[in-house]
């Protein structure tokens, strides 16, 4: 499992001792000042804990600008317990979870586990939907309407009129639209037309 954690925090002394702590909890960490220095830094997989004020970008902002570039890695924000009403902001914006300071290690460690795991799975998920993607594309036009046909429960001869060919060579597209998909039935074809958004 990828354990890399981002830790943003101005604080020198709050970042150092964050960093620390998930370091002794066998996770490898990246610390960053800003939130500017995190965007400018390489991608890591993984999650991200970030402190709520912070000068330039704020965690808030760091939050609406990972999700509209459709990064999906799970963001904790920390925060002052004056800042409970931004907290609550941040989760209906989507934020995985927030911490008050001063928090305990065991909550801490608790909720980026629980990020980590939430991360790896939206990851698998999107590697998942990117093979797809490939896969579809490996289709001929033809076998892309086919495959349309099938996902709507049309029998090869009704695929045959709708297409104008006959069930013979229905039956061939099928065979490949199966192949280059990998799905072994036409349940599995259907979830993965599911998952394309093909109707």
């Amino acid at each position: 499992m990828s354990k890399t954690v981002s830790v943003i925090d101005d604080e020198a002394s709050v970042r150092e001792a964050v960093a620390m702590l998930l370091e002794t909890h066998g996770m490898t960490v990246n610390a960053y000042e800003s939130a500017v220095a995190f965007l400018a830094a390489p991608f890591a997989a993984g999650c991200i804990v970030s402190d709520v004020r912070m000068p330039e970008i704020s965690g808030l902002d760091l939050l609406r600008t990972l999700q509209s570039s459709d990064d999906s890695r799970p963001l904790i924000l920390m925060t002052g317990h004056g800042d409970v009403e931004l907290a609550v902001q941040a989760i209906k914006l989507g934020a995985f979870d927030f911490v008050e300071k001063p928090f305990s290690n065991d909550r801490l460690v608790g909720s980026v586990e629980q990020a980590l795991v939430a991360s790896e799975s939206s990851l698998k998920v999107r590697l998942e939907l990117e093979d797809l993607k490939a896969k579809l594309a490996s289709l001929s036009e033809r076998q892309r309407d086919t495959m349309q046909l099938l996902i709507r429960g049309l029998s090869n001869k009704e695929i045959g009129q709708q297409l104008g060919i006959s069930p013979r060579t229905v039956e061939i597209h099928r065979t490949w639209v199966m192949t280059k998909m990998s799905a072994r039935s036409i349940a599995d074809l259907v979830r993965m037309g599911m998952a394309l958004g093909i109707e």
